[in-house]
């Protein structure tokens, strides 16, 4: 089991010392899975602990809070991940005022040395840290020849051998401007993983339930997190017994009943019935069926939401479970 650290000065350096890699990690995608899979190789190779420094909130939620990104994934689902990368430490860090304007020479001597006796620091080739950006690859290596520890800068895997190749470089940037497009096939394609999103169900309208005769889960998702484009989705809802269901999916703001309405995620579970209310669901977004538009009558949309329905039921067939 993955060891969490919040405070790096209130525990131990991990015997033998570790191997270190730093960043926000946000989505944990595929560019993230080889980087720590090359540290993973390497802290084998010298009986060295792998260990991952990482924020409680993307730093740019404090530097820069008016174009701080949404993100890819909460911190417990980020954490989900690095544990199954099989990360044996992570330290979270309370990124604040006093963390954005500390040196990245303290963070260094703090964190990576006293906090976690690094052997090996290993980061993105472009990595910057510390107050106003200054630390970056070769700092770590000017430290890390006076302190012990051996520092590599690594390219980004690129996605050249994927099914939508371009070469370019695999990054939560260019995965965030996919799921924000509704492109949530190319981004998992990225990911290694359908795009999840998480939320309490809550009461909407009861609209679908009484008036639609499709009943849905509307999902209270936290404002930080990246929601698809507007429009209706083929996905998977998963229940906190971890039980999967089909699901069609809409994000978007009932343009039939309302102008301007509420943002809402809704998913309608195929083949279920049962009460959902105030469980915490989790759902991932395997296609976009298509855009969300309005409808003059509510029979026209009963009509097209029994079309979605089938081509969720289709695209979801043929997708296979989630593993």
């Amino acid at each position: 089991m993955m060891e969490i650290v919040t405070d790096p000065s209130r525990s131990s350096p991990p015997p033998g010392g570790s191997a270190v890699t730093i960043g926000a990690y946000d989505g944990v995608h595929l560019g993230h899975q080889a980087l720590l899979a090359e540290l993973r190789r390497r802290a084998l190779a010298d009986g060295l602990t792998t260990a991952v420094v990482t924020f409680d909130r993307h730093p740019a939620a404090v530097v820069r809070p008016d174009s701080a990104p949404q993100l890819l994934c909460d911190l417990d689902q980020k954490l989900e991940l690095l544990e199954a990368a099989g990360v044996d430490r992570t330290v979270v860090l309370r990124f604040d005022e006093e963390r954005a304007n500390e040196s990245a020479e303290s963070f260094v001597r703090e964190v990576i040395e006293r906090g976690l006796d690094a052997r090996l620091v290993v980061v993105g080739e472009d990595f910057h840290f510390g107050h106003g950006r200054k630390g970056n690859v070769a700092l770590l290596a000017e430290m890390g020849a006076a302190a012990g520890f051996e520092v590599e800068g690594v390219s980004l895997a690129s996605d050249a051998d994927g099914p939508a190749a371009s070469g370019t470089a695999i990054s939560s940037t260019r995965i965030r401007a996919l799921v924000a497009g509704g492109r949530v096939a190319e981004a998992a394609e990225l990911l290694g993983r359908p795009h999840q999103v998480r939320g309490t169900v809550v009461h909407g309208d009861n609209r679908g339930g009484t008036e639609l005769g499709f009943p849905t889960a509307n999902l209270d998702v936290p404002s930080a997190i990246a929601l698809p484009a507007a429009g209706i989705y083929a996905g998977w809802y998963e229940r906190p017994d971890g039980s999967r269901h089909a699901a069609a999916v809409s994000v978007g703001r009932r343009p039939t009943f309302y102008d301007g309405g509420e943002l809402l995620v809704e998913a309608f579970l195929l083949d279920f019935s049962g009460d959902l209310y105030g469980e915490e669901g989790r759902l991932s977004f395997v296609a976009r069926l298509r855009d969300e538009q309005a409808f003059d009558s509510v029979d026209a949309l009963v009509a097209q939401m029994h079309r979605d329905v089938a081509a969720a039921r289709e695209v979801l067939a043929a997708a296979g479970p989630l593993n």
